[in-house]
């Protein structure tokens, strides 16, 4: 760090794209870690900031654009930011939670205008849920057909458990998004990137446009703390989310009061969706409920779209700090089915 801090360029304005040498090496991540041979980089303040870029380029007002439940609600929170107000919401299996290609099929062929863009999170936030490459490839040709852009977010790509993988896709309609936030650990450094279709006409020039009104460029100390962590390898990531299995099995067990078929997802990322009982259909009150009596606090699921439900997130936690959290979840979820709500 003492070595970043006295980089001079890390004061003053960097390109819009990102540094050359970041760019480069994460060229070279794309096609050796996820087969992406056809895609050129943008270096951006996080991926949040990447899919407000896209937003901007590629849609107007007035379209509509596809998401599935549960979403991003960070996903949503844009297109609404933007002005874009007919987002049209898809449903995923009701067991793997993983986004109905069929549904999408037949709304991009009947819906006129067809949809500017359909975003999908891989593996999800708020489910956990991984995509597989074929489902993943159906949607890319679906859109591809309808000619829809396709947003992929990969934030959570090396965050896998019980054997399941990572894919991408890519086309000239293929927009995938990453970050350092949650595969390094570097949240508060602010740095993502766009991989974006190389042989798109033009596709640059636009991003870049929404680049230099918001941010102009992604942090320069960060940049160069990310090409350390680059030439680092994997390794300590891998390391890192070794630790988060025992997290998993903790929740898992203290989510038992909810009957077996209670939890879905938690493949990749880390989260778990929940069904709360039939009989408290406001997750609101309930997540107010289990942060206010048990010292737990949840994510309500009508937050992304999956009323009933909560997330439950097992990542950010020690082992002896989730087996507290675990506790408490357990006591609450007892009390819940067995008393209701009770103060």
């Amino acid at each position: 760090m003492g070595e970043i801090s006295r980089i001079p360029s890390a004061s003053k304005y960097g390109s819009h794209e990102g540094l050359p040498q970041l760019k480069e090496a994460l060229t070279k991540k794309l096609q050796e870690e996820n087969g992406l041979y056809k895609s050129s980089v943008m270096i951006t303040s996080g991926s949040n900031q990447g899919f407000m870029n896209l937003i901007l380029t590629l849609c107007d007002v007035t379209d509509s654009v596809v998401l599935f439940a549960p979403y991003f609600f960070n996903a949503y929170d844009s297109f609404r930011l933007t002005g874009i107000s007919k987002i049209l919401v898809g449903p995923s299996d009701p067991k793997t939670l993983q986004p109905d290609a069929d549904w999408l099929e037949m709304v991009l062929s009947n819906t006129k205008p067809v949809p500017k863009l359909v975003s999908v999170v891989n593996p999800g936030n708020p489910s956990g849920t991984c995509i597989p490459h074929h489902l993943l490839k159906r949607i890319s040709e679906i859109c591809q057909k309808a000619g829809t852009w396709l947003v992929v977010d990969n934030a959570y790509e090396y965050f896998l458990y019980d054997n399941f993988e990572h894919s991408c896709v890519e086309g000239n309609h293929v927009f995938n998004l990453f970050t350092f936030s949650k595969a390094y650990g570097m949240m508060g450094w602010r740095l993502g990137y766009i991989a974006y279709p190389s042989e798109s006409e033009g596709c640059l020039t636009q991003l870049l446009k929404a680049q230099d009104n918001l941010a102009i460029c992604a942090p320069v100390i960060s940049q160069h703390l990310a090409l350390s962590c680059l030439d680092s390898g994997r390794g300590w990531v891998k390391n890192k989310v070794k630790t988060l299995i025992r997290n998993k099995e903790l929740l898992i067990d203290a989510l038992q009061p909810l009957g077996p078929d209670a939890v879905k997802g938690g493949q990749g990322a880390i989260y778990l969706w929940v069904n709360l009982p039939a009989s408290y259909p406001n997750d609101v009150e309930v997540v107010k409920w289990m942060a206010r009596k048990h010292g737990v606090v949840l994510l309500p699921g009508s937050a992304s779209g999956g009323p009933g439900c909560v997330r439950v997130t097992f990542g950010g936690l020690r082992e002896d700090e989730c087996e507290i959290a675990a506790l408490r979840l357990k006591r609450g979820l007892e009390e819940l089915v067995t008393q209701g709500m009770v103060e």
